[in-house]
């Protein structure tokens, strides 16, 4: 008979969190929606940027800055609705979730934080490429976009997409960077109608059951049997 023993496996106190299914057919039609909405942000790149040099390059060449560099004509405004890197989008997603519309019930509670009146329009989409990339980092994104969501005034819940193949190369000639594995759409972003009703006709918003339940949540320790191996025999040492 095989001999058990008792081990502790200790556990989070919220339910886990998974992507939303999106048909490959999906995907790529919202991958070829997105990089022509983006295209004109390359565009302004190529034709007004230069790509940088390096930090000492740069240093060397302050004091001799083109001067047509002031004349630069300003970026098209869809720049101001779109975030890119996973530290921008969630530093973003973690902010907007701690933000709360309720006022403070009592004098023992404290005070909730409120939405300032210039804090900037929440996301109303989030595309991550998740291929050839660590899952350590953007595990996080389907909880925090459910959490930030649940915090927007917004009818409409944020829409995130995971890209399973790889795709970004094409994110980056679309916006003219070097490297890029995620981009973010804030509310009212100019000519993203198309790619929103498409977007929210095909992905499902990420719903969690344990965002409605506030208060402390104890921590799950789960008792689990497991088998005991057979000792391996020692060897012998050679005197």
């Amino acid at each position: 008979m095989d001999r058990r023993r008792i081990v502790h496996v200790l556990d989070t106190p919220y339910s886990a969190v998974e992507w939303p299914q999106i048909s490959q057919d999906n995907q790529d039609a919202i991958l070829e929606l997105l990089c022509s909405l983006l295209a004109p942000l390359g565009a302004y790149r190529a034709a007004h940027i230069a790509p940088s040099k390096g930090k000492r390059k740069r240093a060397r060449t302050d004091d001799l800055a083109d001067p047509s560099s002031s004349a630069r004509p300003p970026a098209p405004d869809l720049a101001r609705y779109v975030d890119v890197g996973m530290s921008c989008i969630s530093r973003s997603l973690q902010g907007r979730a701690s933000l709360t519309e309720t006022p403070p019930a009592t004098q023992e509670d404290p005070p909730a934080q409120q939405l300032p009146e210039t804090a900037p329009k929440p996301y109303t989409l989030v595309f991550v490429a998740r291929s050839g990339v660590s899952s350590a980092f953007h595990c996080h994104f389907p909880q925090m976009v459910a959490l930030s969501a649940s915090s927007s005034p917004s009818d409409l819940p944020i829409r995130l997409v995971g890209f399973s193949k790889s795709c970004q190369e094409r994110l980056s000639v679309a916006l003219g960077l070097p490297r890029v594995s995620s981009i973010a759409l804030r509310e009212g972003a100019p000519q993203a109608k198309g790619l929103l009703d498409f977007v929210r006709e095909h992905v499902e918003p990420i719903a969690i059951s344990s965002i409605p339940t506030h208060g402390y949540q104890e921590t799950n320790i789960h008792a689990v049997q497991t088998k005991i191996g057979i000792a391996r025999p020692k060897k012998a040492k050679n005197t």
